[in-house]
């Protein structure tokens, strides 16, 4: 592995040895590359990396093809828009990924490809590469940048953490004011809130759904603030899109491939939540679905895994963050109200969330928790909430982030 300075990005070198013969970073002639490129070498992890300039490409094998069209500096609209073309040509799918020094193409394929040498041709072509990943759209060898998600008042990524809250259920038109105007006056970012709620029982509270989604709405048009809510089926997409500044996808629905092609259609950016029984790997190829779509803007989110422990309703794993900002560009949201299961864990939660990077979190809040109809014993009450901010808030600081 190596490591950019003061990121903590997981990236690889792809070296050339005086034969010609590339091999894995790691290798004794790699650190003798890696002081002209300002980085710190470790144990390399990876199969197969590239290295430009100050742009760092890498992959860890798995399944898939993609080759990595790399233009060279200066290369007009037109000798890009001539390779995207060509590159469809081909019954590749193009990826165009805007890098600060130069523009890259992913072409991806489910087959192996055997058109290096035609795109290597093309004009403003400085280099094609082949690459085997598990992911990648989602990779951070294909976009090294962070991405930042801006929807409304919300913005996730880079520098600024968003925070999502809100009830579990909307339930009347005064609740949700209520939580909306409690929100924006801690500093929340979005105002969270299910019109469509997936339960476990048939018999539990489904949600008030497209009247829902008319409160959230409301809410949003007197506070300003973002709106985060849920789709639980692929035909509802449209609709909740109609009202929602954020679509979510629950972890019940994180391997409904028919939804994940259906919000990634719709235009809006999604919030993604990683199943309780789901692998990293997993999560990131269900947000590949989002992405190979057509839609760029996919935040991913750590609600906690299941695992043999009971005394809280899942495992919250904040390792996840670390991880995934080093694998990926797209931002990582924290669950920390599904993750625990328990109120009074939440705030403790929130803070280490902040505290390891993540970019986001989503927290539930309700003016009395007690009477919920959904969610009530996971659940903030409006002061606690604000405490949880302001703590959240230095912890940023220090960090040299903000909320």
């Amino acid at each position: 592995m190596i490591r950019r300075r003061g990121v903590g990005q997981a990236l690889a070198c792809l070296t050339e040895s005086p034969s010609g013969r590339r091999f894995l970073g790691g290798s004794a002639d790699c650190p003798a590359v890696l002081p002209r490129l300002g980085l710190d070498s470790r144990t390399c992890q990876a199969r197969e990396c590239l290295t430009y300039d100050s742009t760092i490409w890498a992959t860890c094998f798995a399944f898939g093809w993609i080759m990595i069209v790399v233009m060279k500096k200066g290369a007009d609209q037109s000798q890009i828009d001539h390779m995207v073309q060509r590159i469809a040509s081909l019954g590749l799918k193009p990826h165009v990924i805007v890098g600060a020094e130069r523009t890259v193409i992913a072409a991806v394929g489910e087959k192996r490809p055997e058109h290096k040498e035609s795109l290597e041709s093309g004009p403003g072509v400085a280099e094609v590469v082949k690459i085997l990943a598990p992911y990648k759209v989602a990779s951070r060898e294909v976009k090294p940048e962070p991405t930042v998600i801006r929807a409304g008042s919300l913005t996730a990524g880079g520098d600024t953490i968003g925070v999502i809250a809100g009830p579990c259920s909307v339930e009347t038109e005064a609740q949700i004011l209520a939580c909306a105007k409690a929100v924006k006056a801690a500093g929340g970012t979005a105002l969270r809130g299910g019109a469509f709620k997936p339960r476990t029982s048939p018999y539990s509270f489904q949600g008030l759904k497209e009247r829902g989604l008319e409160m959230l709405a409301a809410a949003r048009a007197e506070t300003g603030l973002a709106v985060v809510t849920e789709v639980v089926a692929s035909e509802d997409t449209d609709l909740v899109a109609r009202y929602a500044d954020v679509l979510q996808v629950g972890a019940r629905n994180m391997q409904n491939y028919r939804l994940l092609e259906a919000v990634g259609k719709a235009g809006k950016p999604v919030l993604l939540k990683r199943g309780p029984s789901a692998t990293m790997e997993e999560l990131l190829l269900a947000a590949e679905y989002i992405l190979d779509a057509g839609n760029p803007n996919v935040m991913l989110c750590e609600r906690g895994i299941r695992t043999f422990e009971t005394h809280t309703r899942f495992t919250l794993p904040l390792a996840t963050v670390p991880y995934l900002k080093q694998k990926t560009h797209l931002p990582v949201i924290v669950d920390p109200s599904h993750g625990t299961g328990h109120s009074y864990l939440v705030p403790d939660m929130t803070a280490a969330s902040v505290a390891v990077g993540a970019d986001g979190i989503i927290l539930e809040v309700h003016p009395d928790p007690e009477n919920a109809l959904s969610d009530g014993y996971q659940t903030l009450n409006f002061e606690q909430f604000a405490t949880t901010m302001a703590r959240c808030r230095q912890i940023a600081e220090v960090l040299g982030r903000r909320i």
